[in-house]
């Protein structure tokens, strides 16, 4: 796609909201609309002024390219796969996630593996051509997304790449392009309620481009920062694998700072993670997210989620499903409603914590 298509894709994207929600960062608070999240609100001592909790709902604008496995995230109703229907549930529960106190979501256009933890990804994923351009369909799916979360006063997390599927991106200029492309479809739409995660877990070893990898993915966070539109540019940072610290020119060139807890059973590493993220070459006060964390047992006095909070750090929830993946929120055709006992107790909590 050249510079004519690319603008032509822009034009065709669907009319979105008049901007009704902003986020911010002042120091390591976040701020949407000029004031602080959960403005006055504290839990059990705990400051919750300014966090951000937040899901990973990855999967809202997934499809399948690949006609060997697209038949596998069949609808059991219908016998197919439907990326279309898979919006628009998804944009239908994002009112009860709000009502409940959720103010973000991640969201990325190489999804993450839909079937939850794979060591083989055949599936074809991606909103980004092998030349970094971008697939007008998945953008138009993100947009409706996205216009909901402005609307509902959320601040969405949008990722780029995902390990497994940025093999489909052909080279380094494309990757530079594709985060490019985002960056300008994301600031042309007007979301000034968004934030950037370049990609999912750099450190993950499976990424088959160098720019993406840990130590030179911050060129591609100074590179968004340095893309304005209207004297406006986002706020961008990246993740890493579960129990890992981000590295010193992360924390130099990032707005925010991205933690998984995935695999960490002990809530105390929670607690350590965030006081050594504070410690690394680099930091000032900024915000410390945690964007997915499968460890749950929230009815417990010490969990990852209390943990997090209690260093003043934000939390997310990964729920990639109890039995076979089917009820989660990572593997399709996912149930998008709050329908199970696990993602009961977690918004339980989260209304609790919140005052929602």
């Amino acid at each position: 796609m050249n510079r004519r298509s690319f603008l032509s894709t822009l034009a065709a994207a669907p009319a979105f909201a008049a901007a009704r929600t902003e986020v911010s960062i002042h120091g390591a608070m976040f701020h949407l609309n000029g004031q602080p999240t959960y403005a006055g609100r504290s839990f059990r001592g705990m400051k919750i002024e300014g966090l951000l909790m937040n899901s990973r709902m990855i999967q809202g604008i997934f499809d399948d390219f690949n006609p060997d496995t697209r038949s596998r995230w069949a609808y059991p109703d219908t016998g197919r796969w439907d990326p279309g229907r898979n919006t628009r549930e998804f944009i239908a529960a994002m009112p009860e996630w709000r009502r409940h106190g959720l103010l973000s979501f991640s969201i990325n256009l190489q999804g993450g593996s839909p079937q939850g933890y794979s060591k083989d990804q055949p599936w074809d994923n991606t909103a980004i051509h092998p030349d970094g351009s971008l697939r007008p369909a998945y953008m138009q799916r993100l947009a409706f997304i996205l216009d909901k979360a402005n609307q509902l006063g959320m601040a969405p997390i949008v990722g780029i790449f995902y390990f497994g599927q940025d093999q489909r991106v052909r080279d380094e200029t494309a990757v530079k392009r594709a985060v490019r492309e985002t960056v300008e479809w994301l600031l042309h739409g007007g979301h000034r309620h968004v934030l950037l995660e370049i990609n999912n877990e750099c450190n993950v070893a499976r990424y088959e481009h160098d720019i993406l990898k840990p130590p030179r993915v911050h060129e591609l966070i100074d590179m968004a920062k340095a893309i304005t539109r209207n004297g406006r540019r986002l706020l961008t940072g990246t993740s890493y694998g579960g129990g890992f610290v981000p590295l010193s020119n992360v924390v130099k060139s990032s707005d925010f700072l991205l933690m998984h807890g995935n695999g960490v059973k002990d809530p105390r590493r929670i607690a350590q993670m965030v006081a050594q993220a504070r410690q690394v070459e680099g930091y000032r006060p900024m915000p410390i997210l945690f964007n997915e964390d499968d460890h749950f047992e929230f009815d417990k006095p010490a969990n990852n989620m209390l943990a997090a909070v209690g260093s003043y750090a934000s939390w997310g929830y990964f729920d990639p499903g109890a039995s076979n993946y089917a009820d989660g929120y990572q593997c399709p055709p996912v149930q998008w409603g709050i329908n199970t006992e696990r993602k009961r107790a977690f918004f339980s909590l989260l209304k609790e914590m919140t005052g929602a």
